[in-house]
């Protein structure tokens, strides 16, 4: 069937996707009809999960019902504090049970949830702190020891509260383990409920603030609301239906539980809303890493029997290259998906090839609270280079430098995207929501083309087009081609200076282990592939993957710097 029809039928009135107009801040904009109206409702309804196991931690195992009990007591205590409506809560820690625990708390009395970035320094985290005007600060130990000597450039906060602690606390930070206790006696806290604010929150209800990744200057807090995130679970659940419908197989009327091992951190909106909030309602099983490691990550697959895991696509490369890999039983895995930044296509059929689970991918950012499009099975398998179709609720269009008009299908230009995914601007800076937010619309800054059924081919970010005297060069054009090499695991392409032709492309590989490649053999594989121009005038090796954000960016500024800025 075509995706055309396919719509038709899941989106029909009465149907589980069925879809319609709201008004949102002035906007008529398509909405997921059956949608929850809050991540309250949400939480609230997690419980029918019962003795299901929801978080798997080293050997902590969590139940739905004891992380709803949990979460309901954590909320009860958190208006005990002072915590209100609209109030900001922050918190920075690893992939923990707590995690979850405190966003659902804070969300669940119409407070504003604010994750930071647990890889940010002491500073970057103070600026997060004081950006938002947070009250409350929970860290996990290993930000408690980064943070501590910077408490006092934080004068709004009202409380500081550390959970695992590696050392005996000091004034001004306090433990947090007294409020639910750990997570051994969840199990067996006192029935409260979620209090009685939980049922008054409305869909377009502020819910919170994630900070964009800040590659350039200083991150921006893009503010989401409850409609935003809970868009997730229909956007994700639509993608897998098409999927089916696609091959001739009928979707099950119910979502079918999975276990699923996430590797990306959850103060990501790939983890927290495009993931998380599915899971909650399927009652799938959510297996936790303290940190990735890859044999790790294989031991785990076995013992748990997973069934899905990705983040970013070079968790999937580490998992493929890996050379024990065929000492692990991997046969449970149906799947495995990515998102937040391009994949090679090379990744994709060899995802399919050599563990038999089909590939996943989607396309969303900060800014839209997760996804926008989602490419997943055989269409991603036919169409490994584009990050597939929008879903229903959601329009994209491709418009000029100067954001005035639109462009034909096929052509070039800047991304721009509209839907209920789409977050309400950036906190306390007017003038930059302003610039991106436009009418319901956000423009992305990623350079895209649009094929005649809908497909999205994000052709590179605006603003890493290397052009060399006056030629374009969009990086992943050429880091595709990379990919292909069957020595290359990890690429990267960026400008370096050059006096007359104002840059030239440079390359920074890795190499699968055990493999070999010389920069010449690199310089004629792209050479075979592509124009001449195109061409690295430089390959560096490294002997470790390349460095990437919390989003799963490759960090290009530190890169450019390993050619000097004499180069070329």
């Amino acid at each position: 069937m075509s995706l055309g029809q396919i719509q038709d039928i899941l989106t029909a009135p009465g149907q589980r996707f069925e879809i319609e107009t709201v008004d949102i801040r002035g906007v008529p904009t398509r909405t997921w009809k059956q949608a929850p109206a809050s991540l309250a409702l949400l939480t609230a309804f997690s419980r029918s999960h019962g003795s299901r196991e929801f978080l798997i931690y080293e050997d902590e195992r969590i139940t739905y019902d004891a992380h709803f009990r949990a979460v309901a007591q954590l909320a009860h205590k958190l208006i005990e504090m002072g915590v209100g409506k609209g109030d900001r809560v922050a918190f920075a820690m690893r992939n923990l049970p707590e995690w979850t625990l405190i966003f659902f708390a804070t969300t669940a009395i119409g407070a504003i949830a604010v994750p930071l970035n647990a890889w940010w320094t002491g500073g970057e985290m103070t600026y997060g702190v004081n950006d938002s005007g947070a009250k409350l600060l929970i860290l996990d130990g290993e930000r408690h020891e980064r943070l501590k000597d910077c408490y006092a450039d934080m004068p709004g906060l009202e409380r500081i509260l550390v959970t695992r602690a590696k050392a005996p606390l000091a004034a001004p930070a306090e433990p947090f383990e007294p409020l639910v206790g750990p997570t051994a006696g969840w199990a067996t806290l006192d029935e409260v409920g979620l209090p009685p604010i939980a049922m008054t929150i409305q869909p377009d209800d502020e819910v919170a603030i994630f900070y964009t990744s800040g590659t350039t200057g200083a991150p921006k807090g893009a503010l989401g609301t409850h409609r935003n995130m809970l868009s997730n679970i229909f956007s994700t659940g639509y993608g897998a239906a098409r999927m089916l419908l696609r091959r001739g197989e009928v979707p099950p009327a119910v979502p079918e539980p999975k276990v699923n091992l996430i590797v990306i951190p959850f103060f990501h909106v790939t983890a927290c809303s495009a993931f998380l909030m599915g899971n909650m309602v399927a009652g799938g099983t959510i297996v936790l890493m303290r940190k990735w490691d890859a044999t790790e990550a294989l031991k785990l697959i076995e013992r748990e029997r997973i069934n899905a895991t990705g983040g970013v696509p070079t968790i999937a490369w580490q998992l493929i290259e890996h050379p024990d890999r065929a000492n692990y039983d991997l046969s449970s895995l149906e799947s495995i998906a990515y998102g937040g930044a391009p994949s090679a296509p090379e990744l994709v059929r060899r995802i399919h090839a050599e563990f038999g689970a089909l590939p996943g991918n989607g396309w969303g950012m900060t800014e839209t609270m997760a996804t926008v499009t989602s490419h997943q099975g055989e269409d991603y398998l036919n169409r490994p280079d584009s990050c597939g179709p929008p879903v229903p609720v959601a329009e994209l269009k491709v418009m000029d430098p100067e954001g005035k008009r639109e462009l034909p299908v096929g052509e070039t230009g800047e991304l721009w995207a509209k839907g209920p995914m789409v977050v309400k601007g950036y906190w306390n800076k007017p003038e930059a929501t302003a610039e991106t937010f436009i009418d319901g619309w956000v423009r992305t800054g990623d350079l895209a083309r649009l094929d005649e059924e809908g497909f999205c081919y994000i052709v590179d970010r605006a603003k890493d087009i290397i052009i060399r005297g006056g030629e374009n060069i969009y990086s992943i054009e050429v880091e595709n081609v990379l990919y292909a090499h069957p020595a290359v695991t990890d690429a990267a392409l960026v400008g370096v200076p050059h006096k007359t032709l104002g840059e030239e492309p440079a390359a920074v590989v890795h190499l699968c282990p055990g493999c070999a490649a010389s920069e010449a053999e690199l310089q004629a594989w792209v050479a075979k592939h592509l124009a001449a121009f195109k061409v690295p005038v430089a390959v560096k090796f490294v002997d470790h993957v390349l460095p990437r954000n919390a989003n799963g960016k490759i960090l290009k500024k530190e890169l450019r710097a390993m050619f000097g800025a004499g180069a070329g």
